[in-house]
């Protein structure tokens, strides 16, 4: 009976994979013009995303015309059951890889009910600061490294059941079934966030097996965090096509194995221009006076999942200590040569982790570069309520 049991569930099994690998025929059922939203939030983890689906009677031409939502903020970690309503304010419109036609993907911030931002709301105090420094242009670029999992999220994909594979070595950018695990989930991923129009500029496998990097940018301002967040939600999605699961921890594995990070790289207009790189490297004293700072702001615990990462080990620097050199991976913040050699361009801060808050670290970083020097090294933060309407990038 028992082996009549499992063989039944794996037909189950392989039957529901070859329904997710074909056409859902339902998708192709006329909407009758109407328009299917998605309502995308961070939760009260702040790293997971959450959302849901409302009816539209036209696609909107602006962020500015869709209608705030709510949600039960007891159920997401975000409030208590007495007073459960959260607000979703929309701030950004993408388009809807999977439903594909008019339907849209939302992304939105949470607020109270009395319009003021929700503790788990980073967005708001980042674009806040970022309009503070717009005339400085910060452009930013993140790697976006993941782990693929398997469908019961207790090995990573292909991995042996009850061994590992061979150490890293062959696995960095390589090609062969033997080489590279989940090919396809990083194709569809790439596809999907071209379509919905988030800013993707690359995709790479890397160092330890089932692991991969995509790019995000180069994007000003805000727009850094709302697409690295929209395409984090794409991957997830993705990823429930393929029947596998999606880990942003950034030490997955213990051991001889790369952990995963959210390398940022970063600009402004003077660093770009013609004899930048005195400018960045006069940001190198700002970043290491706020090096502990900035190991709080780079991942969701306050630096303690970075702590397994960040050990001066597997092409990281010490948490515990801020240096910075040209081509130099083993440091908290690299240059890159060609930035050296033709004397302006951009740096890359290598501490971000993997799971950390794209709204935290770039507000963390024009703080450090732009802002606290401007207030006498005592950031103040902004105290009024920003309409999101004119904080959005996408309108």
């Amino acid at each position: 009976e028992y082996k009549s049991y499992l063989s039944k569930n794996q037909g189950l099994t392989e039957k529901k994979q070859k329904m997710r690998s074909s056409n859902n025929p339902y998708m192709d059922l006329d909407q009758r013009r109407k328009v299917m939203a998605y309502y995308i939030w961070i939760d009260g983890s702040g790293q997971n995303l959450r959302g849901k689906t409302r009816t539209l009677e036209k696609r909107p031409s602006c962020v500015h015309e869709l209608p705030d939502w709510n949600f039960d903020g007891s159920s997401t970690n975000q409030a208590v059951g007495e007073n459960s309503d959260v607000i979703i304010k929309p701030v950004a419109i993408f388009r809807d890889p999977f439903r594909k036609g008019d339907n849209i993907l939302v992304l939105c911030e949470t607020y109270h009910h009395d319009n003021t931002p929700h503790p788990t709301n980073k967005r708001h105090e980042c674009a806040a600061n970022m309009r503070r420094v717009q005339d400085s242009e910060p452009w930013f670029g993140i790697e976006q490294e993941y782990t693929i999992y398997d469908e019961n999220f207790k090995h990573p994909y292909r991995w042996p059941k009850n061994g590992f594979p061979g150490p890293q070595g062959p696995y960095y950018c390589g090609v062969g079934t033997n080489r590279v695990y989940g090919r396809d989930i990083a194709e569809a991923h790439y596809r999907a966030c071209l379509y919905a129009g988030v800013k993707i500029a690359g995709s790479n496998a890397e160092v330890m097996p089932s692991q991969w990097e995509y790019q995000v940018g180069p994007c000003e301002g805000i727009e850094m965090g709302d697409h690295l967040w929209v395409s984090r939600w794409i991957l997830c999605r993705v990823a429930e096509d393929f029947n596998v699961n999606i880990s942003f921890d950034p030490k997955p594995m213990p051991g001889d194995w790369n952990g995963a990070g959210c390398h940022t790289n970063i600009s402004t207009k003077v660093m770009r221009e013609t004899g930048g790189l005195k400018h960045i490297e006069a940001a190198m004293a700002k970043f290491e006076a706020k090096h502990e700072e900035h190991i709080r702001a780079y991942d969701p615990t306050g630096g303690k999942d970075n702590a397994r990462r960040l050990t001066g080990r597997h092409e990281t620097a010490s948490i515990n200590s801020f240096n910075y050199g040209v081509a130099n991976r083993g440091a908290s913040i690299r240059i890159p040569r060609h930035v050296a050699e033709e004397g302006c361009g951009y740096f890359e801060d290598r501490r971000p982790s993997s799971n950390a808050d794209p709204y935290d670290v770039t507000n963390r970083i024009v703080k450090t570069m732009l802002l606290e020097e401007e207030s006498g090294n005592s950031f103040i933060k902004t105290p009024e309520i920003i309409d999101c309407n004119q904080i959005s990038v996408n309108c």
